[in-house]
């Protein structure tokens, strides 16, 4: 028989959140990243790329949880060399991140599936848009890097009408010169608030021409009880677009 998972540590601002949404008294430590929910009261490990393995250890957790995006393997490897277990997410999907949240709750969690998660499920089976825009999604300036292929972001925007122009790409997230991505021409450019915090006044105004959709990344990026509110959040925010003038010719 499986001892009782009592102690998780949580390596992802998105499966802290989760943990925490569902079952709160199992968290013990979690990044200085992890944000939600607010006032969260454990200890803190340092980041997602530079978690502090011996911090970890000394917690002693029945189980760390981790993403395969976005931390190291060499950390993962050193908590389990120590004798930890760590539990990995990969998640470039919708359906992927209902189907891994579930396995990770009760699997490695040892607790039930919680409502959210059901509504979670509902609510994107029934997210559709008849309407198609293509779009680029930059997540970071100077340099300049987009979303493309196999992402959770990309499959979240499809699913409300948003074609991310450079789902091709034969990178997950290619560095475009900003010419080149005004040159694709897109029917909209997606800014969301994170990992770099795009504004009105920063941002918008390298795409003259073009309608910019401000959105909150915690609802593009993140799977956890963020995705029952995503659908229609994001649709407000796609639809609510601001745009700067082209630059006049004299």
């Amino acid at each position: 028989m499986t001892s009782p998972v009592r102690r998780v540590v949580s390596l992802v601002p998105s499966l802290t959140e989760t943990v925490a949404a569902t079952a709160p008294d199992l968290l013990v430590g979690a990044t200085d990243w992890c944000t939600h929910p607010a006032g969260l009261d454990v200890v803190r490990v340092r980041g997602t790329k530079n978690p502090d393995v011996e911090k970890i250890v000394e917690l002693r957790p029945d189980v760390v949880l981790g993403n395969t995006e976005e931390n190291r393997a060499a950390d993962v490897e050193a908590l389990r060399a120590a004798g930890v277990r760590v539990w990995m997410t990969e998640i470039r999907t919708v359906d992927e991140a209902l189907v891994s949240l579930r396995r990770m709750l009760t699997e490695a969690c040892g607790v039930a599936a919680p409502a959210w998660l059901d509504e979670a499920e509902r609510t994107w089976a029934a997210a559709a848009s008849s309407e198609r825009r293509t779009a680029v999604i930059p997540i970071w300036r100077r340099p300049w890097m987009v979303v493309g292929r196999d992402t959770f972001t990309g499959d979240v925007l499809s699913r409300l009408g948003v074609d991310n122009l450079y789902s091709g790409s034969p990178e997950r997230y290619p560095k475009v010169p900003i010419d080149e991505l005004n040159g694709a021409r897109p029917d909209l450019v997606v800014l969301p608030d994170e990992p770099y915090r795009f504004t009105a006044e920063d941002g918008p105004e390298s795409f003259p021409g073009i309608d910019a959709a401000l959105v909150d990344g915690r609802y593009l990026t993140w799977y956890g009880p963020s995705m029952v509110e995503a659908p229609a959040v994001l649709a407000g925010q796609l639809t609510a677009t601001i745009r700067t003038e082209r630059p006049r010719r004299t």
